[in-house]
């Protein structure tokens, strides 16, 4: 009886959604006055006068009106920004999203259950398989924990985005589907859909109202595995994923066209769970380099992966895995939480499965098989082509730092997401001689929808302290100084972004309202100083923290001629991957990483002199 009282008083996970309170639209007067602060470093102190001049011109004209204009609109929407983010982020590009804006990472399970071994790949494929649908059914049924910071109930509305979800190509502009539904919402989709070898499978992970067990899936993952290896392989269709948007958007609807059946199929990926990804290739894979599992994750053969779909499951030859998703319908920390759910049940039960080995009489997995003529062969040709030529100038790595992590940093009482963002700040000024405009991710999910605020994280207190670092003339005391007021200002930062008072998206909505009703664009947007400061999607060095698991992420930087930097930090080790293009003469991904270990040694060796 006992029991059956704590379940029903068991928190539900969307049951906060309708009370959290709406996205705030910050004070216009406070955003423009940190946009100065923000552009400081780039301008000398001529440009600085004739942009703030522009800013106070703003403030009191054009600036004004569309601030009213933006409250009024957020009086009506519990998120002023949501669409907006969506359209403006994401679905309105038109390059490539799975090559730009795809996120990915390895699996950390050769560190302790699974180290890389040939032979294992379906065994394992099953049993984590099988763990992210228990993840799939506690979401279905609400038993996924509320997530809180500082107590404070977060949005959970990204984990519907995890399953049943696929972005879907459009001429001008994408749209997403997502056909997840809770138990008390309706009927959800529960099948699979598994890539091997150019080929489409699909198969119910539900089988006479029960999931399937590994050693079903591992059945009907074998069953795939002999029938690919034992014939020709497949036209590849998937890599059409990789094109531009919308030449993907016509071809999809040649495709259409040629064939309604093709529609169906197509229904049938975009409506699973999510794609079971089976690649050929063994990255080499240690504890303390990810590299080539990460970059065979993030930008592999393009074939045996659906770009679209918001979950990819990859599953390499020698048991190593990774995870590639559409960045569009959710931010990585809903990634990260079930796989870090998965990684415990896994390592609970030593990678193993301990249950039944009885498989029932289910269904053989469908080939999915598309009708396709010598236009579309022609085509996937050259999407494989285009694809391979972009992902061949991409240089990745993904290092562990080993000499200490967040125990010694919080023992030396800071903040070690602060401590990495410095580092990265002092490595940049080491490489390049200049500051470097950063972008780092704040979450805002205490509201509505929120999803992301940008911290800029080159501030001038950070530059003062990285000219105190290459200053031999500089006391180690002033050094300490200078870092201490860096940090406090950063930490500030980041509380206000949490907090809705950031300035990026502020602008950004803005610039929107602008241009809905018709008005050109205002000067402030057309200043040098915004695009050199980073806005407009032009920062240098794009970063984010994954968290404090063992799971790192990686994507590509956001600009040519910079760096996608992504770190994860534990308690003995800060995992980074960090990502350039080898086309750009100036850029190094090795170098910058292994500058940022060194000023990770300088940093903390600065903190413990001052103790002596």
């Amino acid at each position: 009886m006992e029991k059956q009282v704590l379940e029903s008083s068991q928190e539900r996970t969307f049951q906060y959604q309708d009370f959290l309170p709406s996205l705030p639209v910050p004070a216009l007067d406070e955003s423009l006055s940190k946009y100065l602060d923000a552009v400081k470093p780039f301008l000398n102190q001529e440009e600085y006068q004739r942009t703030e001049d522009i800013v106070k011109k703003f403030e009191n004209g054009i600036g004004k009106e569309l601030h009213e204009k933006l409250l009024e609109r957020a009086k009506t929407r519990r998120n002023w920004l949501e669409d907006w983010w969506l359209n403006v982020a994401y679905l309105d590009l038109r390059i490539s999203t799975q090559i730009h804006c795809n996120i990915g990472g390895p699996s950390p399970y050769i560190e302790h259950c699974w180290p890389p071994k040939e032979g294992t790949q379906i065994e394992r494929a099953c049993i984590k398989t099988w763990h992210i649908l228990k993840f799939w059914d506690l979401l279905r049924t609400e038993k996924v924990p509320i997530e809180r910071s500082m107590n404070e109930v977060l949005d959970m509305s990204q984990f519907r985005k995890l399953f049943c979800t696929c972005r879907i190509p459009g001429v001008t502009r994408d749209s997403i589907s997502n056909y997840f539904k809770t138990e008390t919402e309706g009927e959800c989709p529960s099948h699979l859909v598994v890539l091997c070898r150019g080929r489409v499978f699909a198969f119910d992970a539900i089988h006479e109202g029960n999931m399937l067990t590994p050693p079903e899936i591992f059945r009907q993952l074998t069953y795939i595995q002999k029938t690919c290896h034992s014939e020709p392989d497949g036209p590849g269709l998937a890599a059409l994923t990789s094109s531009e948007r919308t030449k993907w958007a016509e071809l999809r609807e040649y495709l259409i066209n040629l064939d309604p059946k093709n529609l169906t199929l197509l229904e049938k990926i975009q409506r699973s769970l999510f794609a079971v990804c089976l690649d050929d290739s063994s990255p080499h894979a240690t504890p303390e380099n990810y590299t080539e599992v990460t970059r065979m994750g993030l930008a592999g053969d393009p074939t045996v992966r659906w770009g679209d779909k918001s979950y990819n499951g990859i599953f390499f030859s020698n048991g190593t895995c990774s995870a590639f998703c559409d960045h569009s319908p959710f931010d990585a920390m809903a990634l990260i939480s079930m796989s870090h759910y998965t990684e415990k049940n896994i390592i609970e039960n030593e990678g193993k499965w301990k249950g039944s080995n009885k498989v029932r009489d289910i269904p053989w997995p469908e080939e999915l098989v598309f009708t396709v003529d010598q236009k579309i062969i022609n085509e996937i040709g050259y999407a494989k082509e285009f694809y391979y030529k972009k992902v061949s100038d991409l240089q990745l790595v993904n290092y562990a730092f080993t000499s200490f992590g967040k125990a010694l940093i919080r023992k030396q009482k800071l903040h070690p997401d602060t401590f990495v963002q410095l580092a990265i700040q002092l490595a940049y000024y080491k490489c390049h001689g200049r500051p470097g405009c950063c972008y780092e991710t704040a979450m805002t999910r205490r509201f509505y929808h929120g999803r992301t605020e940008t911290v800029r994280s080159c501030t001038m207190e950070a530059v003062e302290w990285c000219k105190s670092m290459l200053d031999p003339s500089e006391s180690t005391y002033q050094r300490l100084q200078l870092m201490h007021q860096a940090f406090a200002k950063h930490n500030k930062m980041r509380r206000d972004c949490e907090n809705g008072k950031g300035f990026d998206r502020h602008l950004l909505g803005l610039l929107l309202i602008a241009q809905e009703q018709g008005l050109p664009v205002p000067e402030l947007y057309m200043d040098n100083a915004f695009t050199a400061s980073g806005g407009g999607g032009n920062f240098v060095l794009s970063t984010s923290l994954t968290g404090y698991t063992r799971f790192n992420g990686s994507a590509v930087p956001m600009v040519q001629h910079g760096y996608g930097f992504f770190y994860s930090i534990r308690d003995d080790r800060i995992i980074t991957s960090c990502s350039s293009w080898k086309s750009c003469p100036e850029t190094d991904a090795e170098v910058l990483c292994r500058t940022v270990y060194l000023c990770f040694q300088d940093m903390i060796q600065l903190t413990i002199a001052a103790q002596l």
